[in-house]
């Protein structure tokens, strides 16, 4: 029987440098993926498992499964995306392209119904209201957002019976289903599938032959299979790395993630810094690119492909010794923000704010109004000129 190798990235740290070794554990692959998870569909090589800071984890990677894999395992069941709006158009169109059988619930006649007719699905056919696509599904997906969730749950969770799944993106309403009223069967797997990415992006990747990475938990495992259908659906919906995780630290590190340095916390930083050039006589061009323009043009895509230090090494020797310098002034300043956050992410401050504005009959006026507050400030009015004057814009 055929021996294969299980590879292990460790990172070393000491006082002088960092580097990576590699270790090599023999196991063997037709029987390593039965033994250490029960599932009953075997990849197509081993899992990889890393371990950074001595903390081991799995990686599942997409190229483990072939596509016919996928098709053979979903070939008795069907998705039921329930939404379609931000995660539920991208999952359910990649879902569709990988050749498995789905179906849509939204609320007839809405604006999820006209583009979900738009893209292709039909009415009576693939395209139903929420009742009954939970009915006819196999496997219930529930995208809507957070606050829809509650309003649809009395809908919902009469119909989850027993051989069904339910799956979330987000494990906000599990979580703080205290605040939610979501209270789970008790006949049913319930997993987690989570795309670190939003619906638009999860498309465009699924699309580019790439797949981003995402994370899977299991809340509740009745058929004893639950991470295998994780796994499976993640790959099916356009992942193109899983890592394991539990549905309270995907919510807490994604609301800590949205409110930090992926919005709130960039959004701040950015404002604050083109002010003080503003205030010192820098023009509103000059203080945009000096702030928004080359960090995302230049700088972000340098980090995301090779690392901080990387784009580091890539600056001039002035702005690495800057960059250097005032990264822990920086860091000194923030991390008091941060457990801040954390704590009002954990305590479930954040979830009551949002379910509170989310459940308003206004909140989408409101929301508008929100979001043109923030074109109409000048650091992102420069910005549309400054992006229109890109070469490719010309």
């Amino acid at each position: 029987m055929r021996t294969v190798f299980h590879i292990s990235t460790h990172i070393l740290r000491n006082s002088t440098a960092g580097h990576a070794s590699l270790s090599l554990r023999p196991c063997n692959a037709a029987t390593s993926l039965r033994c250490s998870f029960g599932f009953s569909t075997a990849p197509a090589r081993p899992f990889k498992r890393i371990a950074v800071s001595g903390l081991p984890e799995i990686v599942f990677e997409r190229s483990e499964w072939p596509l016919s894999s996928l098709q053979h395992y979903f070939s008795e069941h069907i998705l039921a995306f329930i939404g379609y709006g931000n995660q539920g158009r991208a999952q359910s169109l990649n879902a569709r392209d990988n050749g498995v059988d789905c179906i849509i619930g939204v609320q007839e006649n809405g604006e999820g119904w006209k583009q979900a007719v738009s893209d292709g699905w039909v009415a009576g056919k693939t395209l139903f209201s929420v009742k009954k696509a939970v009915e006819h599904g196999t496997v219930i997906l529930n995208l809507l957002s957070d606050a829809a969730q509650v309003q649809q749950w009395p809908v919902i969770a009469p119909l989850l019976t027993g051989g069904k799944t339910l799956c979330f993106s987000h494990g906000f309403s599990v979580v703080f289903r205290d605040q939610t009223g979501i209270t789970l069967p008790e006949g049913i797997d319930v997993i987690l599938v989570a795309p670190q990415s939003p619906g638009l992006c999860l498309r465009e990747s699924f699309q580019d032959g790439h797949g981003v990475n995402s994370s899977i938990a299991v809340w509740q495992d009745v058929s004893g299979s639950a991470k295998e259908m994780a796994v499976l659906l993640g790959f099916t919906i356009g992942s193109g790395s899983i890592y394991e995780t539990t549905f309270e630290k995907q919510t807490f590190a994604d609301l800590v993630g949205k409110c930090g340095v992926l919005g709130g916390a960039i959004q701040g930083l950015y404002s604050a810094q083109y002010k003080v050039l503003r205030a010192n006589g820098h023009s509103p061009s000059e203080a945009f690119n000096e702030t928004v323009e080359e960090a995302t043009q230049s700088l972000l895509p340098l980090i995301g492909k090779f690392g901080m230090d990387y784009m580091m090494a890539a600056c001039s020797t002035t702005a690495r010794r800057g960059g250097l310098d005032w990264a822990p002034v920086f860091e000194q300043a923030n991390h008091q923000i941060f457990e801040k956050l954390y704590e009002s992410v954990k305590n479930g401050t954040e979830a009551r704010r949002a379910i509170e504005f989310n459940s308003r009959s206004n909140q989408g006026d409101d929301f508008t109004k929100e979001l043109e507050e923030l074109s109409n400030q000048e650091m992102w009015r420069a910005g549309k000129v400054v992006r229109s004057l890109r070469p490719e814009n010309i």
